[in-house]
């Protein structure tokens, strides 16, 4: 059964997407009535999930390995992103 926040969820999911491509990263919506966005680099092969939830801040994106950052903050998640998908900047 999806959560009350699936709308939400979604919305916000679907924003840092389209702004993905501009990183040089692939996403694709998946999960359904729990939507995740899955991520990769096409040229290290490197990927990740990214899970919207709500907090006391506010909506947040999660990924791993202990990727964090404010849903309203698209442009510093997607540079985040990449980062932590580019070989040459292996994370933490």
């Amino acid at each position: 059964m999806a959560s009350g926040y699936t709308g939400e969820r979604r919305v916000h999911l679907e924003a840092l997407a389209e702004l993905l491509p501009t990183h040089g990263l692939v996403s694709r919506l998946v999960g359904g009535e729990d939507p995740v966005l899955w991520v990769w680099h096409p040229h290290t092969g490197r990927q990740t999930v990214i899970f919207a939830t709500p907090s006391h801040r506010g909506w947040q994106f999660l990924w791993s390995p202990g990727g964090q950052s404010a849903a309203a903050e698209l442009e510093r998640t997607a540079t985040a992103l990449r980062d932590a998908l580019d070989l040459a900047h292996p994370p933490a």
